[in-house]
């Protein structure tokens, strides 16, 4: 278990393999920011593709067990710290997505170039059913897939389908199980047989214009998350009805 980390040629291969769902503990989360860091340094490599492993989970999200509030200003440096360099890596990012990609792993696949799932997959960011917000979305998904679809992901943590995710801007493709590793080395050939440096290039400028406000927004995120969110009554008890597997007793306090 942990993550792997596969070059070939050009080509970066990443999988994360926390059974049965892949979700990210700190101990994976700094892994795999260990594996961004060594991929930043290498000049001779111009895609990494992500995968979770397995079919069942790209990843079902941040353990929520670091969801305390005893632990949250460290999961929210560590998941962060993974989020900043996968926005900063010089490569084209390729997130292959099967199954359920939820929460932190949703945000993951999202600060990603590129993203391609099988047509079974769901995507959703459902901390607010934990009596909590997923930062990174709230920061980021407006840009992305506009204000109401991204107050509608957020607030209601409803799953969507990978059909519903590509119909509203979320990821780029869908295949169904059997076409999935086709279409996706296919995808991988054709960004590998452009020139890299071009390509480094648009990309440098395609994430500084389109993330020029995201730093400071990620930031005011985690404040209010820290200092208002962490101070109400529901966060705790959205994270213990989970543990203890009951409905939440909301106090909405």
């Amino acid at each position: 278990m942990g993550v792997t980390c596969e070059k070939s040629g050009r080509l970066i291969s990443i999988a994360w393999e926390r059974p049965p769902l892949n979700v990210l503990d700190l101990a994976l989360l700094r892994e795999l920011d260990q594996v961004l860091t060594q991929c930043a340094q290498d000049p001779g490599a111009d895609v990494v593709v992500f995968r979770g492993a397995g079919e069942r989970a790209f990843s079902a999200g941040v353990d929520i067990r670091d969801h305390t509030k005893e632990k949250v200003p460290e999961m929210l440096e560590v998941v962060h710290g993974v989020i900043r360099k996968l926005l900063s890596v010089p490569q084209v990012t390729v997130a292959a997505v099967r199954g359920v990609c939820l929460g932190g792993g949703c945000e993951v696949a999202s600060s990603c170039d590129l993203i391609v799932a099988t047509e079974d997959s769901v995507f959703a960011t459902p901390e607010i059913l934990v009596g909590c917000y997923p930062p990174v979305a709230l920061a980021r998904f407006s840009s992305l897939i506009g204000y109401h679809r991204a107050a509608e992901m957020i607030l209601t943590g409803r799953r969507f389908s990978a059909p519903e995710a590509q119909a509203m801007g979320l990821i780029n493709g869908v295949f169904t199980a059997n076409q999935f590793d086709d279409n996706l080395r296919a995808l991988l050939e054709d960004l590998l047989g452009k020139s890299g440096a071009v390509v480094r290039l648009a990309l440098k400028g395609l994430r500084e214009l389109s993330l020029r406000n995201f730093d400071q927004a990620l930031k005011r995120s985690e404040e209010i998350y820290c200092h208002e969110l962490l101070r109400t009554e529901d966060v705790e008890e959205g994270v213990r009805a989970f543990l203890e597997k009951r409905s939440p007793n909301w106090r909405h306090r």
